[in-house]
């Protein structure tokens, strides 16, 4: 049985998702948007920072997602494992999130990069909101 083939992900999937789910407003950091539900941020597009860079060149990466994740184990097998495009820096030691260059998100599929940004506003919704939206979208 073959395999079905899956979609790339492309960044405008990410804004999609994030504006698909329920009570999401949109913040801006400069350029980039803050995608938050309750006033928590799960997604955002962060400016250059020193934390983030091409190790060769010592260029600032200008375009990095960031992408809450509901827990630490959740975090750490995304980021450990070295064939997917998740990473971490220093600066986010200890943050419920990973991180993912613009430039590689068509490393991950269209299906998981959905289900990512879902995962991150369920990690931030109220347990309210979490608990209608899971509900509501229950497998059936």
């Amino acid at each position: 049985m073959r395999k079905p083939a899956t979609t790339p992900a492309r960044v405008e999937d990410i804004h999609a998702a994030a504006l698909a789910m329920p009570f999401v407003t949109v913040e801006s950091a400069g350029q980039n948007p803050v995608y938050q539900v309750g006033g928590k941020s799960f997604v955002f597009f962060r400016n250059p920072r020193k934390d983030a860079f091409d190790p060769a060149t010592g260029e600032l990466y200008d375009d990095v997602i960031v992408i809450w994740v509901s827990d630490e184990a959740d975090r750490v097998a995304l980021v450990q494992d070295e064939t997917r495009p998740f990473f971490t820096t220093p600066h986010f030691n200890g943050h419920p999130s990973v991180l993912i260059r613009a430039t590689h998100v068509g490393q991950v599929a269209r299906e998981e990069i959905t289900e990512l940004v879902q995962d991150a506003w369920l990690s931030r919704a109220s347990r309210r909101r979490a608990k209608e939206w899971l509900t509501q979208h229950a497998p059936g």
